[in-house]
């Protein structure tokens, strides 16, 4: 048992019985700062040769494996991972710097079979996917926090208030395609996967002491089984303030704004947003400018901008003006399910009476079992029983609805007799 276990065990997670620990209820002792790895920092494995070593240690270890990755955002284009952590028993750690070692199949499938540990996977997983590491198993210990109730499930806070220990903070947010990647920053990601084996295997307890580890296995297994995400249809609108922009021929602009600024990022390998801003392009889309001279005018398109910029922008301003009507953007995106909530009562009284009984008995649920809400079932899940619900008004019925819309048999067993109950009483 290593020295986090232990004091995990006489901590019993901090609070008397075991439970998660109160917003507001102190540790009875400070908790101990962790300052270095306990095997030192590892060296950062660049090459063939030191990726061989890894995969042949981490393949002869025992036991699940801590897995975590960091990447550049705000800094770089997309959000491919710049350094690979890993720590498993009998191995120690390990940090991999993927921009040397590209392909990781070869250690990925030397992890076949293994339990892999993860905090917030799903943020990890599309940029190890890239790099050839997909996990067959796994545990997500932010996501275990959060079905064993408690407040705060970052990585530090959990580690703290489970362990005892207080991880070293400050790096999460640095630029980590940065080469040779600084001292400190490697410590502070080596310490990221030294506790997270101790933090799974105290959270398993915790979850099975309140009946809910079979829940986190279903919503694991379902991690895993997920495909990756398609590509999101007309990524532009998700531009910040574009609540602002209301005609089409706007939306032309911040269409054409936005397409040209990725195909420049993606090309220079930066972060959008350092090529120009969304305030910037929302400034456009509601002026529309004439010319150079009035884009230039505008908040975003300053002095600091060159000649050659503004006008490759003006160009992009130029061509939305000069769309014909009928390939103009359509106002807001077409609706793949129910309307937005607030215009249920307009649409449709008695599915807005629905969903209103639907949301109470979810909300009383999730507060007696001490879990969010939106764990315990999707709002959008619930929102589409509401408006397009079974013929048949029977939990079965509500079952097989709930299933269809991706439910876990866990989900389904709660939840399934309170929407059934709130369809019947508004039928």
């Amino acid at each position: 048992m290593t020295d986090a276990q232990d004091t995990a065990a006489e901590t019993a997670l901090r609070t008397a019985g075991g439970a998660p620990p109160d917003a507001g209820v102190a540790a009875e002792e400070a908790p101990i700062p962790l300052l270095e790895p306990r095997e030192g920092v590892p060296p950062v494995v660049a090459d063939a040769d030191g990726l061989a070593a890894v995969i042949a240690a981490f393949a002869a270890g025992s036991g699940p494996v801590a897995v975590d990755a960091e990447r550049a955002s705000g800094y770089r284009y997309g959000q491919r991972a710049y350094l690979v952590q890993l720590r498993r028993e009998g191995a120690g750690s390990a940090l991999i710097d993927p921009v040397g070692c590209p392909d990781l199949s070869g250690l990925g499938e030397a992890l076949s079979g293994v339990e892999w540990i993860l905090h917030a996977a799903t943020q990890d997983l599309p940029c190890l996917r890239e790099i050839g590491m997909i996990p067959t198993s796994l545990f997500d210990t932010e996501l275990a926090g959060r079905l064993a109730g408690f407040p705060r499930v970052g990585l530090g806070a959990m580690v703290e208030s489970v362990l005892g220990y207080a991880l070293e903070k400050g790096h999460s947010a640095v630029d980590w395609s940065t080469r040779p990647l600084p001292e400190p920053w490697l410590r502070y990601a080596a310490l990221d996967v030294e506790l997270l084996v101790d933090l799974r295997d105290a959270l398993e307890k915790e979850l099975d002491r309140q009946g809910k580890l079979e829940w986190a296995r279903q919503e694991f297994d379902a991690i895993v089984a997920a495909p990756p995400a398609p590509p999101r249809k007309d990524p532009w609108r998700r531009t910040s303030g574009m609540h602002k922009v209301r005609r089409r021929r706007q939306m032309a602009v911040v269409r054409e704004l936005w397409e040209a600024r990725d195909r420049i990022a993606q090309r220079r390998d930066v972060s959008p947003g350092k090529v120009l801003s969304d305030g910037a392009i929302v400034e456009a889309a509601l002026a529309v400018p004439a010319n150079v001279q009035a884009l230039s005018a505008l908040p975003g398109f300053g002095h600091r901008m060159g000649r050659r910029q503004l006008e490759q922008w003006q160009s992009a301003v130029d061509r939305a003006k000069a769309l014909p009507d009928a390939e103009l953007p359509q106002p807001g995106q077409p609706l793949n399910g129910p309307p937005p909530p607030r215009a249920w009562a307009d649409k449709d009284p008695a599915a807005a009476a629905r969903l209103s009984a639907a949301r109470a008995a979810v909300s009383e649920l999730a507060e007696e079992l001490n879990l969010p809400q939106e764990n315990l079932i999707t709002p959008d899940t619930v929102r589409r029983v509401c408006w397009e619900p079974p013929a048949e008004r029977t939990v079965e019925a509500v079952s097989s609805a709930l299933a269809a819309l991706g439910a876990r048999p866990w989900q389904i067993s709660l939840v399934a007799p309170l929407l059934t109950a709130a369809l019947a009483a508004n039928a």
